[in-house]
Formats: C-alpha cells, structure tokens, sequence
C-alpha cells in the first residue's frame, strides 16, 4: 500500500492515532469503542495505518533509572568533514551503540546530536573517551546532562 499522508486521515483515523499513542495495548474492541466503530471496521483502519506507514510500532516505555540508567546525556559531534561516506560510516557505527538510545543529523554547529544513557558519571566518562571520541570522524564532542525530564514520551500531535 502506498504511505498515508496526513491529509489523507479522517477524524476517526486521528481519534484512532491519539488512542493507540495513549495505550497502544487496547483490544481492537477497546478501540472501536472509544472511536464509536464497530469492531472489523476499527481493524480494517489500523490496520490501514500501519500498512500506509503512520503507525510505525508498537513500544513499551521504560524507567531508565529503575533499569540503572541514572545518567542522561545528550551529545553534539562535530565530524572532521561533510564527506558523504564519513556521515553514513558514522551513522553506521552509532547504530551499533545501544547505550546511543537516539541520533539526529542537525543543522547549526554541530552535525549529529546523540541522546545517550550511562550508569552513571564516571560511565558516561569512560563511555564518551572510549566509544563516541572512536566514531568515524569525531572532530569534537560537546555534552549536556538532563538534570530531569520535564516531558517525555513518544506521542505527535495528531490533531
């Protein structure tokens, strides 16, 4: 099926949207209800929606303190160069990383921005000189620590 654009979805697909986000565990009859669909309908629209690429997954969020992540970081890399295979050699590596928990390529000083989770300081220490200065290309690193998250999560607007 070709990819849904946001133009292409209904109120009932955006109530859909806003439902799984919140609780994406609800039976497809919990759903019907809250959008007021029968049961085979509200199947046949998400299931629309995930063949038409909207609904990506489905995620489960975790405590990453009670996991003993207690050290969020987020990390700007400046790489040696803007050669194509650098980026994509840096890319690469990153995903190889489950401590980097998400990567962007940003525009401004810096070319990527890393969120990355450590055991703590001294972890995060020993992580940032003996994995992320090793990634192809790093020129320079510059970080910040989350003194706590104020809002966090997953969900878009949908509306």
């Amino acid at each position: 099926m070709n990819d849904l654009l946001a133009a292409e979805l209904d109120r009932i697909d955006r109530r859909l949207l806003e439902a799984v986000q919140r609780d994406a565990r609800l039976t497809t009859a919990e759903l019907a209800d809250q959008v007021a669909l029968s049961t085979s309908p509200c199947w046949r629209r998400l299931k629309r929606l995930e063949d038409g690429g909207v609904i990506l997954g489905y995620h489960a969020r975790l405590d990453a303190a009670r996991l003993g992540w207690g050290v969020m970081a987020f990390v700007h890399i400046l790489l040696e160069s803007h050669r194509a295979e650098l980026g994509a050699q840096f890319e690469d590596a990153v995903l190889r990383i489950p401590e980097v928990i998400a990567c962007h390529n940003v525009s401004g000083q810096y070319d990527f921005l890393l969120q990355v989770v450590a055991r703590d300081l001294r972890h995060f220490g020993e992580f940032a000189r003996t994995t992320i200065r090793t990634l192809p290309g790093v020129k320079e690193m510059n970080s910040s620590f989350s003194l706590r998250e104020v809002k966090g999560g997953l969900a878009l607007p949908v509306s």
